[in-house]
């Protein structure tokens, strides 16, 4: 099928190319001087419609792609420029022409009848929706993949010109915050006007000209003039034909107007559509900014959560959706805004697993126990996220922010295991476990922003954070996971009494409180130089507490040893100074700068403490050439402090699932990172290409490590500071291009390649407690690589197509893992009234040995009814149109390999009725 639509791609574009010539020249002003980013259009004096545009390059050049023997109005703007206009008729040879703009009225005061589908204006470009769109659109996502430099993955996330999209608005108010997953998969693609990307984009003005925001790109929706100041959005609600029992209920409505705007989002189903996902939750961050981000330590007080399995869209046997969300901004006054937001979501996932885990000999790599399992999972997960925000700009000099954050989920996940070890035992285990928590966390953002003069800026930074996660783990099995072996390490036994089963549960309970604050002084020396002192500290302090406890037959409870709990106090505290200094100097931007710190970190437990103080200067350097204005070449180079948080302190025994123990160590010490990054991009607006690349290298000294010990399947593991450097280098690169705004093509090649010491301790040829030292080491070489490449088409009156390929071979020394993985779409408007969308994903995964070797597909189709300017849409759409059952899963590491197979949802239709307002 690949093969097919990629052969019609082709013959297609040789077809449209051979009826084409090419009309191009140059604009310039009176003087002879070229133009830059100035517009030019041709448009069609028959049907009145726009056939080709381009956007000058800095020679002032342009080239238009036009049909032969066809009359057009060749069009040209340029702001402070009077508008050129001239009637031509092509033939069948290519034509060239000089325009020369005279000075006169400005471009906005000029009234155009065919808007120009790109501009830039300084640092933004604005893309005009219709030029590019035909009907079929029906969300914001389907407009952005439409717009020549802009992507859009799966998930949601933008890409323009290479560079993520951080941050996005509608009329100039946040969406949730700026997150891009829930704009572009809910606002209506008919309420789009124009799309403006806003590149250097700091919403501090204090701040513009003192820190370079190159890599800051924020995302602004303009809206059609008939959805503002009116309630917009629609209303959809469907239900499967024929066998199943599936819904889907998805209102959408927003209003806007320059007082204030209102957004709700709801999706009710049980098809798998996952509006946000528990993925999704953890790393929503509400718009709270990572202060500490220069300061050259990385401590992360990250989620001691019991790592619940997190499923994708239409991943599961059953998924079941309930999701709301709204989202106000209001302007007190012109100088105070209030905003916020409110998430609401409920998951049910039912999953079914087949895997088998292969335990690899630490010497020599072969298998040495292997354990099969099928597993019933079911689990619940509710969370909800609240934030109220305010700012206030009464000044130009002065800007003031306040955030409040409020995070809190309940989730919970049973599973039923049928286990089987050899060659250990032939027998069989029947295995329950269940898990579940509560966290909850809140942050306080205060920030404060004062110029003084054309000299001196000051900005004030402070952050509070408060976490509260309550892990519960349970397992119930036939015989004891941990049993004592003669010689073996009475500090590692539980404590464990005979049973019937083995009821084994753990409590943890994770406090933490983490303050943050900098402030930042800046002087300007010169128009194009500062110097930026920073002095700042971040304290924290955590609290860890866990038991592990058996419940015997008779329900009554065994509190096992005193080296299965923990009661630890762990405080981190950072006091820093930091010196940079930035100048700009013709294409080059430097901004070298060091931050010394005073690090003071200890724990207590067991009615001693360990304390770890000492000082430490950071260096760090940023460098830019800007060869052309959209062409540059950046280099950064970070060191960087990295500390863990309290769980891997605490000394008794935790219980990580039903065969992993974890013994923290009291003594760790921090690790050192060395950071180096090249990174090149650049976007040509003449014809629209972009070519980016980028190469990191990472240098890891004193990195904390595993160190693990079996017992069969069962696995005792701890950490110690490596005395062995792991490296890591990863290099991407990628090309993309649209031709006569009709075909856009891409190619992107990532390899990573990383070094690790990983080390393994075994009773049978060491002996004592595990330690680096006593330990087997082995250096394991990863090497990734993928290479993907896209061809797509963009007609107004003729299907259009997209065809891809990837393939990405993994090979982790002893094995390679390979995946071919061709994909299609179709998509195609006709008749003003009908739309047919179809898309198939082939995966062909094996590994080279051939024990692996896995087939699957996907194909899903909709086809949907609209009159024009009708509200009413009728769309019969098709999921999993092959019926695939299930689809495979292989892993490595170190220490095992792993292969599942898991059951997903069957074939259904289901019959949608959409209500535009």
């Amino acid at each position: 099928m690949k093969k097919l639509l990629f052969a019609f791609a082709l013959l297609l574009s040789a077809f449209s190319y051979s009826q084409n010539i090419r009309y191009e020249g140059v604009l310039r002003d009176s003087l002879g001087a070229p133009l830059e980013m100035g517009n030019v259009m041709a448009v069609n004096k028959a049907t009145n419609a726009m056939d080709s545009y381009a956007i000058t390059n800095d020679k002032g050049k342009f080239q238009l792609v036009l049909s032969a023997n066809t009359q057009y109005i060749i069009k040209a703007s340029y702001i402070g420029f009077a508008a050129y206009e001239e009637t031509i008729t092509t033939g069948t040879e290519n034509m060239v022409k000089v325009i020369t703009m005279k000075a006169g009225i400005m471009l906005d005061e000029v009234e155009i009848v065919h808007e120009m589908p790109v501009t830039i204006k300084g640092d933004t470009i604005v893309y005009n929706s219709d030029s590019f769109t035909n009907g079929s659109e029906r969300k914001l996502e389907d407009v952005l993949k439409k717009l020549p430099g802009v992507e859009v993955d799966a998930d949601g996330n933008v890409k323009v010109e290479g560079k993520s999209v951080s941050k996005l608005m509608v009329e100039g108010k946040d969406f949730f915050d700026g997150d891009t997953k829930l704009g572009v998969k809910n606002i209506p693609a008919d309420a789009v006007s124009k799309v403006e990307v806003l590149r250097n984009y700091n919403e501090v003005s204090q701040l513009r000209g003192v820190q370079n925001n190159e890599d800051n790109v924020a995302m602004n929706i303009k809206l059609k003039d008939g959805k503002k100041n009116f309630w917009f959005g629609d209303m959809a609600a469907g239900a499967s034909i024929g066998e199943g029992e599936r819904y889907i209920l998805n209102p959408k409505i927003f209003y806007y107007n320059p007082k204030y705007s209102l957004n709700f989002i709801g999706n009710f189903n049980n098809t798998g559509e996952l509006p946000l996902t528990m993925s999704d939750y953890f790393k929503f961050s509400g718009g709270f900014r990572n202060l500490m981000r220069r300061s050259g330590t990385s401590f992360n007080i990250g989620s001691n959560d019991l790592g619940l399995s997190l499923m994708r869209n239409n991943r599961a046997k059953e998924i079941e959706t309930k999701f709301g969300a709204g989202n106000f901004s209001y302007n007190v006054t012109d100088k105070w805004n209030l905003s916020g937001f409110t998430i609401i979501n409920s998951n049910r996932t039912e999953m079914e697993t087949v895997s088998r885990s292969v335990l690899l000999d630490p010497v020599t790599g072969e298998p040495q126990t292997t354990q099969d399992t099928e597993s019933t999972s079911e689990q619940k997960s509710e969370f909800a996220m609240f934030k109220l925000s305010s700012s206030y700009k009464p000044n130009a000099n002065l800007h003031f922010d306040y955030d409040a954050f409020l995070k809190t989920s309940n989730q919970e996940e049973g599973n039923a295991l049928l286990s089987q070890v050899f060659p250990e035992t032939s027998q069989s285990q029947d295995i329950y476990t269940d898990k579940a928590q509560k966290p909850l966390s809140f942050n306080q953002n205060l920030n404060l922003y004062y110029t003084l003069n054309d000299k001196n800026i000051f900005a004030f930074e402070a952050q509070h954070i408060y976490q509260d996660e309550d892990p519960l783990y349970h397992a119930n099995l036939a015989e004891n996971p941990f049993p004592s072996t003669p010689g073996s390490d009475p500090d590692l036994s539980l404590g464990l009494e005979p049973a019937t089963r083995y009821d084994i549960s753990q409590e943890r309970f994770i406090k933490t409180n983490k303050a943050d604050a900098k402030l930042d002084y800046y002087y300007m020396v010169t128009s194009k130089s500062n110097i930026n002192f920073t002095l700042g500290n971040t304290y924290s302090f955590q609290n860890f507490n866990s038991a592990l406890f058996q419940t015997m037959d008779d329900g009554s409870v065994n509190d096992l040893n005193e080296n299965t709990k923990n009661n630890v106090d762990y405080v981190f505290n950072d006091l820093f100074l930091g010196v940079h200094y930035r100048w700009l100097t013709g294409s080059f931007e430097f901004n070298p700068g060091f931050t010394v710190h005073q690090y003071n970190v200890w724990n207590e437990q067991l009615g001693t403490r360990v304390e770890n103080n000492f000082r430490r200067i950071l260096p760090d350097v940023f460098a830019q050439y800007n060869i052309r204005k959209s062409e540059r070449l950046i280099y950064n180079y970070s060191m960087t402090t990295n500390f863990t948080d309290v769980a891997d302190f605490a000394r008794g025994l935790v219980m990580n699932s039903y065969k992993s123990l974890f013994r923290g160590n009291r003594y760790l010490d921090n690790g050192i990172y060395q950071n180096h990054s090249l990174m090149y991009s650049k976007y040509n607006m003449f014809n629209f290409t972009q070519i980016f690349g980028a190469v990191n290298y990472t240098h890891m000294m004193d990195a904390m490590k595993n160190l693990s010990a079996f017992s069969g399947i069962n696995q005792i593991g701890t950490l110690e500071n490596s005395p062995y450097a792991d490296e890591s280098l990863s290099a991407n690169a990628g090309y993309n291009r649209s031709f006569a705004r009709f075909y856009k093509i891409g190619t992107n090649v990532s390899v990573n390649w990383s070094k690790y010491n990983n080390f393994r301790f075994d009773p049978e040829l060491t002996s004592g407690e595990p330690s680096i030292d006593n330990s087997i080491r082995q250096v394991n070489e990863q090497l990734s690589q993928s290479y993907n490449g896209t061809f797509g088409t963009n007609y107004k009156t003729i299907p259009n197509v997209e065809v891809g390929y990837t393939f990405s071979v993994n090979d982790y020394g002893t094995s390679n893992f390979y995946n071919h993985k061709p994909f299609a779409s179709l998509n195609y408007y006709f008749w003003d009234s009908f739309t047919i969308r179809a898309e198939y994903e082939y995966n062909h995964y094996y590994n080279s040995d051939k024990t692996s070797d896995n087939e699957y597909d996907f194909l899903s189709a909709d086809i949907m009814y609209r009159k024009k300017d009708s509200h009413w849409e009728f769309k019969v759409g098709g999921t999993n149109l092959l019926n695939t059952t299930s689809l495979n899963d292989d892993s490595f590491n170190q220490f095992s390999t792993y292969t599942s197979r898991y059951r997903v949802q069957p074939r259904y239709l289901l019959l949608t009725i959409r209500y535009d307002l």
